[in-house]
């Protein structure tokens, strides 16, 4: 399976690109084109994420589900979206408990992230495609085992990363995590359907840049 793939993270990652879950990927995401399905983010976004924040550079994980799925959103960096696209209710929530937290913070128009991407925040989904108005569509197809790969290299081969893991789901991959290297900040998810359970006023981002100066790393400037 050709990829274009950073150079650090593919040394790390190369041997999965073999493996047989990840034929049957590559099978399924053919299949889904050849039935006429539009699959975002597109082919060249796919691995942005990694493309953006080199394995030796990731200072946090920001853990997500799965890319929107509607037109023009998912360009390969979870909660983020492209410029020009309308923020989503999530994303909103996330702004809004940064002002909290950050007095002099200022929501912007849109909702890329590629900002916090260069700062050493890795924003990983777990599945990192999805069918066009359907969530979901592409879990359970191989993504997931990827995507466990990573978290386990970054566990074993890093020290003092933060993981942010917001909501049920997220949390699961706790076990994948060594506590005694790394640390974890879980809250409920940015979602309305639960960011009053939990989210607000839980300061994941203060948190975070408090444990970086700790460990003697640079802060993340969260303005976008």
């Amino acid at each position: 399976m050709a990829v274009d793939l950073e150079p650090s993270w593919f040394k790390i990652l190369e041997s999965e690109f073999d493996k047989p879950y990840m034929k049957a990927l590559k099978d399924f995401l053919q299949q889904e084109k050849q039935a006429g399905f539009t699959i975002y983010p597109k082919g060249s976004d796919i691995f942005n994420a990694f493309n953006y924040t080199p394995f030796e550079k990731v200072k946090v994980v920001i853990l997500g589900q799965d890319p929107y799925h509607g037109v023009g959103q998912a360009h390969g960096l979870s909660f983020s979206v492209q410029k020009g696209v309308a923020i989503p209710p999530s994303l909103k929530n996330i702004y809004k408990e940064l002002a909290n937290e950050f007095p002099d913070f200022k929501a912007p128009n849109h909702g890329e992230l590629t900002a916090w991407a260069n700062q050493g925040v890795l924003l990983l989904n777990a599945t990192l495609t999805v069918r066009a108005r359907t969530a979901g569509s592409h879990q359970k197809r191989g993504w997931e085992q990827f995507t466990d790969k990573v978290i386990t290299e970054l566990s074993e081969k890093r020290t003092g990363l933060v993981f942010i893991l917001w909501g049920n789901y997220a949390k699961q991959k706790m076990a994948l995590i060594d506590q005694n290297k790394h640390f974890i900040i879980s809250a409920a998810h940015p979602s309305p359907f639960s960011a009053y359970n939990g989210f607000f006023g839980s300061k994941p981002f203060s948190k975070t840049n408090e444990i970086l100066k700790k460990e003697g790393k640079v802060e993340i400037n969260w303005q976008v």
